[in-house]
Formats: C-alpha cells, structure tokens, sequence
C-alpha cells in the first residue's frame, strides 16, 4: 500500500476521530463509534460488523482485560425518512478496541489491513504506518510459505517421497528460482548462517515468488496425482521457472534483491507492539452519556 493510499485512509478513519474527557477531566481520550467504523472497515451490513465486535470483545476477555475499559454500549437517536427518530444501539470503542476488532477482520480487505497498522500504533504518521504494514505483510507472507511448504511435505510423503527427498526437492525449487544459485550459494551471497531458514531473510516479494511455485506445485501434484520424487521435482523445478520467467518479464532477477531483515526480529518487534496498544490505549471513562444524551 503506498503513502498516497495510507493518506487517504488515514483522512477517513482520522475523521470519524471522537473525543471524551477522561474520570479526572484532565485528558481527552480518543474514541471510536462502531457505526460509523462500519462502512471504513468495509462493511456493508450491521449484523456481520456485530460478529467481528462480539469476536473482538471475547479476544479481550481470553487476555483478561476488563471489557468495559474499551467497549461500551451506547444507544442514539436517529432519524428516518418520514423525520420520525428511532433509538439504535451503538459500541462506543477505544483505540485498542478497535484494533481488535481489526485483527478479526479479513486482513485481504485493504481497510482492514490499514487499521491493523493504524490501531497498533500511537503514531499517526503515514510513514511509520506503512512501515508497520510493510511488517505485518511480510510476516503474512512468510507464515503462507510455511503453510504451503508443509502441505507439499505432506503431499509428497503420501507419494513416497521421505524428508531427504522433500529437502532435495525444495533445494533444486531455490537453484531454478535462483538462476543456478543453490540454496547453501543464495545464503553465502546473503550472509545468512547455514543453520537458518534462507526465506527468513528474504524480501517479501521473493517469498512471495517462492509460495506461488510451491502453491502450482501442490496444485498440480494433487490434480495429476504425481508420484514418486523424480516427478514431483520435475514438477517444482517448472513452477519456479516460470515464475522466475515472470519476474524476468519486470525486469526483477530474485537473486539480486538484497537481504532483508531477520524475520525472527520483525516479528519480536510486531509482537512488542501489540503488547503495548492495551497499555497505552486511554480507556473508557467509567460513566459515559449515551450520544443522544450528549
């Protein structure tokens, strides 16, 4: 997602920005109405915004955290077409609430990816967002390699193929991806200690690349039923080809991309973050007016 993108969610969450004096009047504390999260979060529907909330307020309980400091029910007056008014019920929410409900959205949804990065942070500047998301992406990335590595591990052993051939495999995947360069070359090049997992310090686009070859190889060893290794890594070594064939026709050559950051510290980094939202997120003071009081 790019800066300009950033800005312009960030405008619309920014906008629909409450304030409310704190217990001692003394600090104004930020809030959100779940009404008006609704359609920026992508919702087009109340009742299926209630399920990600109730999601949300079950994950604060399992954290023992006191629900009421961040989700409060509130009731308003609206009015109709005829001009009537009828009462609603609404959620009145902290920042940390609302990162929750974020984190039981469906982070493929791009509002919902942005509010993941802009409810974890207490910064409200564009860069260190996208930083933030640039993180969480990665890491998602990473974690649907992982998922696809090892649902081929399973496809293969069920076609005889044991951990040394799995290994093998993977390993001639990295030389085709890598325009000749093995795995063990690859980390040379990168610095990288033999011991350590080459995806863990590669950038997202090259994991990327990787998932999509061993995805089309887990497709294709299901759909034709490939048996033994000979096969499978016949298989693989095509699909990395071809995306290295695709890459090649933008102008990227994956072994030429730097290294990235150890992905062990990203993710040490994303997890103090998230420790951090509940502890600096203002809670709710302890009585609030409802809005149509206000």
């Amino acid at each position: 997602m790019d800066i300009a993108r950033i800005n312009q969610h960030k405008q619309t969450f920014d906008e629909i920005m409450h304030f409310i004096k704190s217990d001692d009047g003394q600090e104004q504390v930020e809030i959100w109405f779940a009404r008006e999260l609704q359609p920026v979060l992508g919702y087009a529907r109340w009742e299926n915004f209630l399920v990600a909330i109730s999601r949300a307020v079950e994950s604060c309980k399992t954290q023992n955290i006191n629900v009421d400091d961040h989700f409060r029910e509130v009731t308003k007056m609206v009015t109709l077409g005829s001009g009537s008014q009828r009462e609603i019920t609404d959620f009145m929410l902290t920042r940390y609430a609302c990162y929750l409900i974020a984190q039981n959205g469906d982070p493929k949804k791009e509002e919902i990816a942005f509010a993941q990065g802009y409810f974890a942070l207490q910064t409200r500047r564009a860069e260190l967002i996208a930083e933030h998301l640039n993180q969480l992406s990665r890491l998602e990335t990473r974690e649907r390699l992982r998922t696809s590595e090892k649902q081929l591990s399973r496809n293969i052993y069920e076609r005889g193929v044991d951990d040394k051939g799995f290994g093998r495999i993977r390993s001639k995947g990295d030389t085709a991806l890598f325009g000749g360069n093995t795995t063990e070359d690859m980390k040379k090049r990168l610095g990288i200690k033999s011991s350590r997992p080459l995806a863990d310090f590669l950038p997202t686009l090259t994991i990327a690349a990787k998932n999509l070859a061993t995805e089309m190889t887990n497709y294709n060893v299901e759909q034709k039923d490939l048996q033994g290794e000979i096969s499978i890594t016949q298989e693989h070594v095509q699909n990395n080809i071809s995306v290295r064939q695709m890459l090649g026709q933008r102008g990227i050559r994956p072994e030429n991309l730097p290294v990235a950051e150890d992905i062990k510290k990203v993710e040490r980094r994303v997890a103090c973050h998230e420790k951090q939202i509940e502890k600096t997120s203002p809670k709710l003071p302890k009585e609030v007016k409802d809005e149509g009081e206000q």
